[in-house]
């Protein structure tokens, strides 16, 4: 565990990946776009759609090759699939072998509704890849996302099985497994999240998990001791420092420094008036103390919407001490979106952009640290996912 994070360029959604180009991967509720920035990041050159009335949930491009791009989608009566490019999205070819949990000796088991995150294993391992799903399961694969295999005990684990609930259960479009983490100095140290089901980390290349949940905060009246009542929305480790995570939490924004294994909730200093519930968040590539979050209306009934109709990003410079409202060339009244958990990244820039697509179907960015703001695509499908990839060497 000892040692600097290893250095690559090009580099996915707030890595050190140089100035020029930027690449932003969209995945929507009707198909995914490939919007292609000029080297000032002014103007945006868009391709697609790819699969268009598809649903889907992640669009990343392999930061290790800089060519490799794979799609979770959904694909209506077709079902659950990967779709996979080796020329940055200009030809694509549907997994052979996409993610699907065993069966048992009567071919009997649980069945992947969609697959929802994607994650590029460790620099050393080139090939590799993981995903989570929904209903929560971990999978791999090692030939670069053409066949995937379960991953590790936890997809029949009785313990994880409990804690996972049943299908009914976790947000609205189904439970899932997200926010898969590798330490960039150890293949073998790994994080994931389930919501409902927690925060996990393995030391033993997932032999074995553990949660990590001390500190976390849960719904009234639930028992905070048990993990399938925390609802983790999305995890982040710190480029700069490894030993740091940030978490949106459904109860509140926590950052971890380890080898702590307390989160300490840092939205408690957000702006009584807006709170600290929301999906997404975000680390500077190169500043651990400096990160993003977009607040929606978390009261009550869950209106999932900006606070008011006012959206805005906040950020903090400092770990969560403090946080300014980022709002500038946002709408200043009426606009009810907000923004999902996948759908928010930096890019490795300096100055840093930051970038986020709403669920009106608008893509949003900022060349200097989310302040301004400008609108660079409208009336897109619900967006459901955005990476961005800079320092991009011809294709």
């Amino acid at each position: 565990m000892d040692g600097d994070s290893p250095g690559a360029a090009p580099t996915t959604s707030g890595g050190v990946g140089g100035n020029g180009s930027v690449m932003l991967l969209v995945a929507t509720r009707k198909g995914a776009w490939i919007y292609h920035s000029d080297a000032e990041r002014k103007h945006w050159r868009v391709d697609g759609p790819h699969f268009l009335g598809h649903i889907v949930n992640h669009v990343v491009l392999d930061p290790r090759d800089g060519q490799t791009v794979l799609a979770a989608a959904k694909t209506g009566h077709l079902g659950p699939t990967i779709f996979r490019s080796t020329d940055r999205g200009r030809s694509w070819r549907e997994a052979s072998g996409p993610p699907a949990f065993a069966r048992d000796e009567t071919g009997q088991g649980r069945a992947v509704d969609h697959t929802f995150w994607l994650t590029p294993c460790h620099a050393n391992e080139s090939r590799a890849w993981y995903a989570g799903t929904s209903p929560q399961g971990l999978f791999r694969s090692d030939d670069g996302g053409d066949t995937w295999r379960p991953f590790s005990c936890i997809n029949d684990d009785p313990a994880y099985r409990e804690w996972m609930g049943t299908v009914q259960d976790g947000t609205p479009d189904g439970p899932k497994l997200h926010s898969i983490i590798v330490d960039p100095r150890d293949p073998a140290h790994l994080y994931f999240a389930m919501s409902g089901g927690g925060v996990h980390e393995s030391r033993d290349a997932g032999r074995t998990f553990r949660p990590v949940l001390k500190g976390l905060e849960v719904v009234d009246g639930f028992d905070a001791t048990t993990p399938t009542f925390h609802d983790p929305h999305c995890v982040r480790l710190c480029p700069s420092r490894p030993d740091r995570l940030y978490q949106q939490n459904h109860c509140g924004i926590y950052r971890l420094d380890r080898p702590s294994d307390e989160w300490l909730r840092i939205g408690r200093n957000m702006p009584a008036d807006v709170g600290d519930i929301g999906f997404p968040l975000v680390v500077h590539p190169r500043e651990a103390d400096v990160a993003w979050v977009f607040p929606m209306d978390g009261q009550s009934v869950w209106p999932r919407t900006s606070p008011d109709g006012r959206p805005a990003v906040y950020s903090t410079a400092d770990g969560g001490a403090t946080w300014k409202r980022l709002d500038r060339g946002l709408p200043a009244a009426q606009a009810w979106w907000t923004v999902k958990r996948q759908a928010m990244c930096a890019d490795g820039c300096d100055p840093v952009g930051v970038y986020f697509g709403t669920t009106s179907g608008e893509l949003w960015m900022s060349a200097n640290g989310a302040d301004p703001w400008t609108c660079i695509a409208r009336h897109l499908p619900e967006i459901y996912g955005v990476e961005a990839m800079s320092g991009l060497g011809p294709a």
